[in-house]
């Protein structure tokens, strides 16, 4: 008997979805026991034709990494939509548009204009920048380029999606439980989250230290203090996503001093991830006065980049506005975060 075909394809991410598959280790041989990997291109040399030979519905499953930026990662998008019974969106990105979907607090003109031209790294006096035709040779053969989009998109607002397998990168134990699950037969509903639907604090081995009325009254960076590694991060003050983060990565990184940023996305009751994370920090601050809350709040140094990091393009806010503000980044001064909702609203 056939054993069930399956792929891996990445879009816009950082390769860190990759490495997760290879962080299976000894378990890796658990899943190829059991799967065929017929595409995954980061690892051996498959090409798009060996997609568009597979019948429809030939592969079992398909993972697809990474948000969608370019035509390409659109079309291909739609291609592994075609060719599999089952879409999983692997990893944050796919899932909620993860740290390249901060992009969209800017468009495609100023993206460009800022890497290819105004940068303080770059020399480009004549202003090139990449083109999608392009011809060479005295032939005049033409060459075609992906078209960069103005926004970043997760997978689901391109093509349907069955089931999400969150983090930056997912943990080793959801891929294989995600895997196993699939192979079983043990389908949960379609649109599932395949994590625990309970926050992370719920699982954080510093939970026992947790005041049960936490109050803050100040914010600090965690190279701004001595942490005390057994108790509770908010309790020191230190800006801790745990609350609004659904649970399932086993809290590696408060494990090691580092608080939570919130990459597994949210739990399902909640529709807005970053409006979540700042209501539940907004809601533990120790005070009536407006002031003292204002000069609590502006120690966030980067609000869209604390509360959204991982979640802008599936939020509700989805980009920014462009026409609402001045240019992107001031010539020699570099790119300061906008504020908090500063411009933010339509798609």
């Amino acid at each position: 008997m056939s054993k069930p075909k399956v792929g891996f394809y990445w879009c816009a991410s950082c390769g860190g979805c990759e490495e997760a598959v290879v962080d299976l280790a000894e378990d890796i041989l658990k899943v190829v026991e059991v799967v065929d990997i017929v595409f995954w291109p980061v690892a051996l040399d498959f090409k798009r034709a060996d997609v568009e030979a597979l019948k429809d519905g030939e592969l079992a499953a398909c993972f697809v990494n990474g948000a969608i930026r370019t035509s390409e990662q659109e079309e291909m998008a739609e291609l592994l939509r075609k060719k599999s019974q089952l879409l999983i969106a692997f990893g944050s990105c796919s899932h909620l548009g993860g740290i390249p979907g901060l992009a969209n607090l800017w468009d495609r003109q100023a993206i460009f204009d800022y890497v290819y031209k105004e940068a303080p790294s770059v020399v480009n006096p004549e202003g090139v920048v990449p083109q999608e035709q392009l011809k060479l040779g005295s032939n005049g053969f033409a060459l075609t380029l992906p078209s960069f989009r103005d926004s970043v998109k997760t997978l689901d607002q391109t093509v349907e999606v069955d089931y999400y397998l969150p983090g930056c990168p997912p943990p080793v134990k959801l891929i294989v439980n995600a895997v196993m699950v699939i192979l079983e037969g043990k389908l949960p509903s379609k649109g599932t989250v395949l994590a625990p639907d309970k926050a992370l604090c719920e699982e954080c081995p510093r939970k026992p230290t947790k005041p049960e009325k936490l109050a803050l009254k100040e914010l600090k960076r965690p190279h701004q203090i001595q942490i005390d590694s057994e108790k509770c991060l908010l309790a020191q003050g230190l800006l801790c996503l745990g609350p609004a983060t659904r649970s399932g990565c086993g809290a590696p990184c408060v494990s090691a001093n580092m608080p939570c940023t919130g990459c597994l996305g949210p739990t399902s009751r909640v529709k807005d991830y970053g409006a979540k994370a700042l209501s539940a920090i907004a809601s533990l601050i120790d005070s009536e006065d407006e002031r003292e809350i204002a000069a609590l709040m502006e120690q966030i140094i980067d609000p869209v980049g604390t509360f959204y990091r991982y979640s802008l393009p599936a939020s509700l806010l989805h980009r920014r506005v462009r026409n609402l503000t001045p240019g992107p980044f001031p010539k020699g001064k570099g790119s300061p975060p906008p504020s908090l909702g500063e411009g933010l609203g339509e798609r």
